[in-house]
């Protein structure tokens, strides 16, 4: 099935779990894809490798979504290289989970500034460039715990309860965002908790979204239904809604 054949996607933090199965179906359809990394070198060459065998062609970046200066320079480099931008996919996100009266503010700063800010920057970045066209799409990926928050994540819940609230008002703005509601699998990076009390968050996290999905998603599951929407179109798909006049 190559229903975004020939087209330009950029899926941010695409080196591991739900990102990657992301980029790697939007090949499969078709899509040119380019993506960012932060650290993770080999991941990324990898993946850059993985996505060219498809037939298509593969950029990776080594950029910080929270640097809008860097994530133009990104966004420019990929539609110059595909000869368009159809669609983005933000999902880049990190969690720096700990109770709040152990939460540091730079644990709050750096998780809301990749999560919430990083995809502000490269959706600034990419609307432009997609209303001229008049065609293109913004997906963002949402978490449960932005909808019912988690144990230990309020630096994480925060961070995605705001992307909601964004992703429904850029929809009203230009039409062009979707929102896809995704959960990460457990096994997140803690840092000064003990295993016993990770592992007890974990339980909790994972019946809440248990009760509220009916399921724990999966990355390849995820990566699915995560393709390019027509410009302006409204649908909902996999029981998630569409962003545009939400409420």
């Amino acid at each position: 099935m190559k229903d975004l054949e020939g087209k330009g996607i950029i899926v941010t933090g695409a080196t591991r779990g739900i990102g990657r199965a992301i980029a790697l179906e939007a090949a499969r359809r078709g899509a040119n894809v380019a993506f960012n990394y932060l650290k993770s070198e080999q991941q990324a060459e990898e993946l850059r490798a993985g996505i060219g065998a498809l037939g298509v062609k593969a950029i990776a970046f080594k950029t910080d979504v929270a640097d809008l200066k860097a994530v133009r320079a990104m966004v420019n480099a990929a539609k110059a290289e595909f000869g368009r931008l159809d669609g983005v996919v933000n999902n880049a996100g990190l969690t720096r989970d700990k109770l709040l009266v152990m939460m540091s503010e730079e644990d709050w700063s750096a998780v809301i500034q990749t999560n919430l800010t990083g995809a502000f920057n490269v959706a600034r970045a990419s609307a432009f460039i997609m209303m001229k066209a008049k065609r293109g799409a913004i997906i963002n990926i949402t978490s449960i715990s932005g909808l019912v928050g988690m144990a230990g994540q309020v630096n994480y819940s925060a961070s995605k309860a705001g992307l909601v609230g964004m992703t429904k008002a850029m929809a009203k703005d230009n039409g062009l965002v979707r929102l896809s509601d995704a959960l990460e699998k457990a096994g997140k990076r803690h840092s000064k908790m003990d295993q016993e009390r990770v592992q007890m968050m974990h339980a909790e996290n994972r019946e809440s979204a248990n009760r509220y999905l009916g399921r724990v998603p999966t990355p390849a599951g995820i990566s699915q239904p995560v393709r390019a929407p027509r410009h302006g179109t409204g649908r909902a798909w996999r029981g998630v809604p569409s962003a545009r006049g939400a409420r």
